[in-house]
């Protein structure tokens, strides 16, 4: 482990647009933490590499980890139809050919809600016709996830049930929160914290109730592919849009301590491990088309080992968090700006000097 080119590799990124980033990785014993530029542009304010932060979807690992804890306990049938335990919520034929499995793996057909939950963001795909308004409109907004759901189900189909590639979607994951809730009577929130997040060890990873991060934590900065010129901060913000889907906080160390107990089998048991491995191919958010398993993900390179994590965005922050498959290496690094992207002629992302210098960074910290 190379940290004077870590740490050079990390001041690059930061070189290339994104006021700050910290991240740790893990080499067996060995440790590295680095962060670089700033928590808050208004101030100077400098990140550190302890800091808090929102990680999007990563909250789907834990969420997956804690619907398979209920399959290891004879509690849920991966492939039950959905109507077996959510039959309000998906109605009609769809609740009894779409089944957790297919949820868990994006390939249920079921839309993603949220371009209709926020109306500016309607057009979504059609980047170019979207607008950010709406994410001011719903800042302090404390949504329904029933009534979230219900509009994703409500929308055209993606695909039929089991059908790939699948489609990521946040609907998927809002309705497992759900069926965590109705069968253990317990909220989804507090028993992924009981059953996972304490499980795991973990000391500065929530999932938050109010708008507002405790601890010490970067400000947000969101551009919307250059429509919010400058980024603006969206630090403070009522996450009930995505819940069990991405609204987790946590820390570079926590969430290395995190996947090194998933993999490690700490956390489910080893055929739930063996299931969340195997992949399908699934359309992510971006367009592309990804290998997905049960809320994890491989990073894979010709001749080098595979990595299984997940990446995360919300609104203003970053996550991107994987872990060797063998458990003898781990990154984690978290930024406070996305979206920073312009739109070409045709609405596509142009290429930006942050997507080189963090891939970069990401294979030095995988790879060495």
């Amino acid at each position: 482990m190379d940290t004077a080119r870590l740490n050079a590799a990390l001041e690059e990124v930061r070189r290339a647009g994104v006021p700050g980033l910290f991240a740790e990785v893990r080499d067996g014993d060995r440790v590295w933490r680095g962060a670089a530029g700033v928590a808050d542009v208004a101030t100077g304010r400098p990140v550190t590499p302890d800091m808090r932060s929102r990680v999007g979807s990563v909250t789907k690992t834990f969420t997956a980890a804690a619907v398979l804890q209920l399959v290891d306990d004879g509690r849920v049938d991966l492939d039950a139809p959905v109507a077996r335990h959510l039959p309000d919520l998906v109605p009609g034929e769809r609740g009894d050919a779409i089944t957790v499995r297919m949820l868990l793996d994006h390939t249920s057909g079921l839309a993603e809600y949220l371009p209709y939950a926020y109306p500016s963001l309607r057009p979504f795909p059609s980047l170019p016709d979207t607008r950010p308004d709406s994410l001011d409109d719903h800042r302090f907004t404390r949504f329904d996830p029933v009534e979230l759901i219900a509009l994703g189900v409500g929308a055209p189909a993606t695909g039929a049930p089991g059908g790939t590639p699948g489609v990521y979607s946040n609907t998927n994951y809002l309705l497992l929160g759900e069926l965590l809730t109705r069968v253990t009577g317990t909220p989804a929130r507090e028993h992924i914290t009981r059953h996972v997040i304490a499980r795991a060890g973990l000391h500065d990873t929530v999932l938050p109730v109010g708008t507002r991060l405790d601890g010490p934590h970067p400000r947000m900065y969101e551009a919307w592919f250059g429509m919010i010129d400058p980024p603006r901060d969206y630090s403070v913000f009522d996450m009930s849009w995505v819940g069990p889907a991405a609204a987790l906080v946590s820390t570079t160390a926590d969430l290395n301590r995190f996947y090194a107990a998933l993999l490690g089998g700490r956390i489910v048991g080893p055929e739930s491990l063996a299931r969340m491995r195997r992949t399908v191919p699934v359309v992510s958010q971006g367009g592309t088309v990804i290998p997905y398993g049960l809320g994890l993900h491989p990073t894979e390179a010709p001749g080098r080992a595979t990595f299984w994590g997940h990446g995360g965005t919300v609104w203003g922050a970053g996550a991107y968090s994987m872990t060797r498959a063998d458990g003898g290496r781990q990154v984690t690094v978290l930024l406070n700006l996305q979206r920073w992207n312009a739109l070409d002629a045709s609405g596509r992302p142009v290429p930006h000097p942050v997507d080189g210098a963090l891939a970069e960074f990401q294979r030095l910290a995988m790879y060495g």
